[in-house]
């Protein structure tokens, strides 16, 4: 599913205009990367939490040459379905 798919989704479910949905979907994504700058817990119930991990320093391997290179510490966005989700999901198969 895109982005695309996503508005036309809430588009029918809302009977709002596509334009409204777009601006209800651009929303919500700010709304999840702004708590994930900010290192904040984005929980949604029945659904998930995002979240903010952090990758340590570490030494990699440039596979073209093989030379040594220093990947620096980073944060990586996490998300961890809900037991209600992971049960929804599981029911259908």
């Amino acid at each position: 599913m895109t982005k695309a798919d996503l508005v036309d989704e809430v588009s029918r479910a809302t009977d709002l205009s596509r334009k409204d949905s777009e601006v209800i979907v651009e929303a919500l994504f700010d709304s999840v990367v702004k708590a994930l700058k900010n290192s904040d817990k984005l929980e949604v119930r029945g659904f998930g939490s995002f979240r903010i991990r952090k990758r340590k320093a570490r030494q990699g391997r440039n596979p073209k040459t093989g030379e040594k290179v220093d990947v620096p510490e980073k944060k990586v966005p996490y998300f961890k379905p809900s037991k209600e989700l992971k049960d929804l999901i599981n029911l259908s198969s």
